[in-house]
């Protein structure tokens, strides 16, 4: 599923969607690419499912050196903007998503998942980001998770997901390494009998 040639007329917030959302992989998820991922849901209807992970880093590479390497230039304030670079799924990994706040929208390119966050995989928003005019709090995703129609739904009723509301630390927090743990505890959830090894009550 091409997430930029997806219909997206689907209302978020119809009931039983998790658009605007967050998924939270659980032991039972059975994909080693899912495991410990904290997903934010950018669409989820009927003719499937579309997210950007937001707590897996890229390695080897910073915001900085993602400007160099598409010749965007880049002011000397550049340096200073705190924009991770993540692995945002196994999809299309070279390929750049920006999730962001919605204070940047472009008409052209922008899919706004909720009233505060929305999705561009256009350059123009690294080029505003590089000088200065970009979102307020964003963060870059190489990649996307993708599901087919009922795919996702299938993995929730098995117990592979559980999902909680985002909040703005969950998104666009720099603390990426604790993201997973916040997610569960925000629902209650010990992380301690999440174990794959522990036993089912």
């Amino acid at each position: 599923m091409s997430p930029m040639s997806a219909d997206f007329s689907y209302q978020p917030g119809d009931d039983g969607f998790l658009e605007g959302k967050m998924l939270i992989a659980m032991p039972t998820i059975g994909d080693t690419r899912f495991e410990r991922t904290l997903i934010y849901m950018c669409v989820h209807n009927p003719d499937g499912a579309m997210g950007i992970v937001v707590n897996k880093l890229a390695p080897n590479i910073t915001f900085p050196d993602l400007l160099e390497r598409l010749s965007i230039a880049m002011p000397d304030a550049a340096e200073r903007i705190t924009c991770p670079v993540l692995v945002g799924g196994p999809v299309e990994m070279g390929r750049g998503f920006v999730l962001h706040t919605q204070d940047y929208f472009s008409e052209e390119s922008t899919l706004p998942v909720d009233e505060d966050v929305g999705l561009t995989a256009s350059v123009d928003i690294l080029r505003a980001m590089a000088g200065g005019h970009g979102p307020r709090q964003a963060l870059l995703a190489l990649g996307y998770a993708g599901w087919a129609p009922g795919q996702l739904d299938a993995e929730i009723q098995s117990n592979g997901w559980l999902h909680c509301d985002p909040d703005p630390d969950l998104l666009f927090g720099l603390d990426i390494e604790t993201k997973y743990q916040k997610a569960l505890a925000k629902l209650g959830v010990d992380i301690s009998l999440l174990s794959g090894d522990a036993g089912h009550a």
